[in-house]
């Protein structure tokens, strides 16, 4: 274990408790992850999914550093078990698709190897010009472990996603947001209010339907187009049947601002 026992901080950034703020802080090891961070992220993402209040959480860092990896020391003691570390690490991660509510990844600094498959994880990735990504575990001996080799590709697509994993090369955030990794790069003063803005705007949507739509394209991406369809229809009955479907269509011929309950 570390010597600091709050490794993942977990708050509330508004008043009506909608937005969280999950906070990366192992900032004198780069917020690299080992098996106590690996642990807490699961425990604050399985506690903030039993809060129906939560909209929308963004996994913000402090330091330099998003998350620079897994930790070395901690990976080097596996030897013959790695297996065990490469599944707390999925564990982990998969949580990040499971939660009801989007996440948002803030990268202000390095997201390298493990850092970079936790913010693949995330549902929307913005950046800090000073951020810096990269997969480089081949540079080390190692073949990502923690969902690169799966949701790499799905996002930048197969061609550009071979060909950084397979280099291992590290690269800006102007390059990730053209190859479509992040979908916003703000200089690191803003990046932090700008995540806020973009939180709130999804926090204003109508909850349920923010979920179902979350939930449907994380299954749809797998699917065919009948399977897709069935999908969308699931969803779409679902949100067919709230109490905030009828508030925002009242809201569009009141031409006023709809308030979405989550009922």
């Amino acid at each position: 274990m570390d010597n600091d026992s709050q490794l993942v901080v977990v708050e509330q950034v508004d008043q009506n408790n909608t937005i969280a703020l999950i906070t990366l802080n192992r900032q004198k090891t780069l917020n690299t992850l080992n098996e106590a961070m690996l642990l807490q992220l699961k425990e604050a993402l399985i506690s903030l999914n039993k809060d129906s209040s939560i909209r929308v959480a963004l996994i913000v860092a402090e330091g330099r550093s998003w998350c620079a990896g897994a930790d070395l020391k901690w990976m080097g003691s596996f030897g013959e078990e790695a297996n065990k570390l490469i599944s707390k690490g999925q564990e982990a991660f998969a949580l990040l698709d499971e939660v009801h509510f989007p996440i948002i990844a803030v990268i202000n600094g390095y997201a390298l190897g493990g850092g970079m498959e936790l913010a693949l994880a995330c549902d929307i990735r913005i950046a800090s010009e000073k951020a810096l990504f990269g997969q480089p575990e081949t540079t080390v001996g190692l073949a990502p472990g923690w969902g690169g080799t799966y949701r790499l590709p799905k996002v930048v697509g197969l061609g550009i996603a071979k060909e950084l994993i397979l280099t291992g090369r590290k690269f800006p955030a102007d390059e990730a947001l053209r190859i479509g990794l992040v979908s916003a790069v703000y200089p690191d003063e803003q990046l932090r209010d700008k995540a806020i803005e973009l939180a709130e705007v999804i926090a204003n949507n109508a909850p349920i339907a923010v979920r179902e739509a979350k939930k449907a394209i994380n299954k749809v991406i797998n699917a065919n187009l009948e399977e897709g369809h069935k999908i969308e229809v699931a969803g779409s009955k679902i949100c067919f049947e709230t109490e905030d479907i009828l508030e925002g269509i009242a809201a569009v011929f009141e031409k006023r601002k709809p308030e979405f309950k989550g009922k």
